[in-house]
């Protein structure tokens, strides 16, 4: 493109301008907005942290204190996700095992959940927007209880369920692929 004086095209000059600290800051922002680095209404995302725990590779640890999900590497590190974890008064603590993994799986409400809520249907297809258990569900073998996704990623990092570990979708379905059924599971304060 070039700019017309005089009844002749000249080329057009680019002026570098000084860069500054805000400049630098809003490109890196357009950057990571660019790129997915920035992920808009989550509570958090997963990371990969260093962690000293006494238990085997390949074990979830949560810490319903923190409202954080460890997936255990063995070797020092973790992958760390937000989640929510049970209201006072319905949390749990000790060893379950994952005994069923599930994709997008229907869920129907525990008695105790249809008796404070009883407008609930008995069965709330798997995919409908409606459905509490999002993406993927692991069951664990301790009770009505499953690590599982959410319609309601508000509720990621608060004391918000009836006993199980909610995450956003997107991480539930990572570490979906990362465990087996079998898998240990350790909740702790």
């Amino acid at each position: 493109m070039g700019i017309e004086q005089s009844g002749r095209k000249t080329p057009a000059r680019r002026c570098a301008a000084p860069v500054t600290g805000q400049h630098l800051r809003r490109l890196a922002l357009v950057a990571a907005v660019a790129f997915g680095c920035i992920a808009a209404g989550r509570a958090g995302a997963a990371e990969f942290v260093s962690l000293v725990a006494d238990v085997p590779a390949g074990t979830i640890l949560v810490r319903q204190s923190e409202r954080q999900l460890y997936f255990v590497r063995g070797d020092g590190t973790a992958i760390r996700y937000p989640v929510a974890v049970g209201k006072p008064g319905k949390q749990w603590l000790g060893w379950a095992r994952v005994d069923g993994k599930h994709v997008e799986p229907a869920w129907g409400p525990p008695d105790e959940v249809k008796r404070d809520n009883p407008r609930l249907p008995d069965i709330i297809p798997g995919g409908s927007p409606h459905n509490p258990m999002g993406a993927r569900a692991l069951t664990l073998d301790r009770g009505e209880y499953a690590i599982h996704g959410t319609n309601r990623p508000g509720s990621i990092g608060k004391f918000a369920s009836y006993g199980c570990i909610r995450m956003h979708n997107s991480d539930v379905i990572d570490l979906f692929e990362r465990v087996r059924v079998g898998t240990q599971v350790l909740v702790l304060r």
